[in-house]
């Protein structure tokens, strides 16, 4: 008797690790503006494990790199928002709602290495909130308007941000003791940039520009605008693909999703989708990409290389951001 129960305990501590193994690693959070909410996803079985309340109107996600806790930016709706969501995803509740005051508006994320850069659009500034202490530690200013969507390089000694109403991406280059001494670029690219992303090696930032349906290419070395793609029609969304390879697009006014290949900056194909796509994320192995959509709100799985896709979920309304754990 003493040994079956052992085996049992043995075999649910297994199970028990197992699980605990495969949530930390296979969690999707997609943010629904119009519903307040997060949902948490499963992106194997493509089903909603939860719904969990944040601040009104979220916009972006980031999860830590240990998996456990979203970030939500609460950009406002009506009202202006001034707040960040931090979702245990083990309880799947939020344990705490950072009040940002007087910051307002903010909007894009990006996690590193505990840390949480985020803008604030009114402010036209980057700050920066700590994990473990639950702190901001630091704030510097954009001297542009709108300071939208950022990157962040992985050694967290750069920053580019795309000024919306400025029609400028700005490059802070951190000093010795961020912020102080830091460096910024104000680099001039075209009409209303607001997608960004940097490429893996952090030799090129590739930013939408939303009134010249097209995508400019800036050289980091030079922090200079070299290169212009034309998309045709308004990039929402920019993502490499976690080997640098390709870069992919969401483009919702004609319900694609658009694949280029960066080193060629050839356009390789069109993905037609159902509804209209807003955000996306890569699987690790950027075999596969889970696209948020809006006017219906789903989040799809797409097969890249296929070019189908392979499932999809309901959402709340407005999905937007979204994030993946491990990447």
């Amino acid at each position: 008797m003493f040994n079956l129960g052992l085996n049992k305990f043995v075999v649910f501590v297994l199970l028990a690790l197992t699980v605990s193994t495969v949530f930390a690693k296979e969690t999707l959070v997609v943010v629904n503006r119009d519903a307040a909410a997060v949902q948490i996803i499963d992106p194997i079985e493509m089903k909603v494990l939860a719904t969990v309340p944040t601040g009104e109107g979220p916009h972006e996600v980031v999860i830590s790199a240990d998996g456990k806790t979203a970030v939500v930016s609460n950009y406002g709706a009506q009202k202006a928002g001034s707040s960040l969501s931090i979702i245990d995803l083990e309880t799947q509740k939020e344990t705490k709602r950072v009040d940002l005051f007087p910051l307002l508006k903010p909007h894009g994320l990006v996690e590193v290495n505990g840390k949480i850069y985020f803008t604030a659009e009114v402010n036209d500034l980057v700050g920066r909130y700590d994990l473990a202490s639950g702190k901001i530690d630091w704030l510097i200013g954009t001297g542009q308007t709108a300071s939208h969507m950022l990157v962040v390089t992985p050694d967290q000694k750069k920053i580019y941000t795309a000024n919306v109403a400025s029609d400028t991406v700005t490059a802070i280059e951190f000093g010795a003791v961020p912020p102080a001494g830091s460096k910024i670029t104000h680099i001039p690219v075209g009409k209303q940039p607001e997608a960004i992303d940097i490429s893996p090696n952090g030799k090129e930032v590739w930013v939408g520009l939303n009134t010249e349906n097209s995508i400019q290419i800036i050289d980091t070395a030079q922090n200079k605008a070299v290169e212009k793609i034309n998309v045709g029609e308004r990039p929402y969304r920019i993502r490499f693909t976690p080997d640098g390879k390709q870069s992919v697009a969401t483009i919702p006014n004609t319900k694609e999703i658009a694949i280029f290949d960066a080193a060629s900056r050839k356009e390789l194909k069109r993905i037609s989708l159902e509804s209209y796509p807003l955000g996306l994320i890569f699987s690790k192995d950027g075999k596969l990409a889970f696209i948020s959509t809006t006017q219906g709100d789903f989040v799809l799985k797409i097969d890249l290389e296929k070019g189908e896709v392979i499932g999809k979920v309901e959402t709340g309304k407005a999905s937007d951001g979204i994030a993946l754990t491990g990447m």
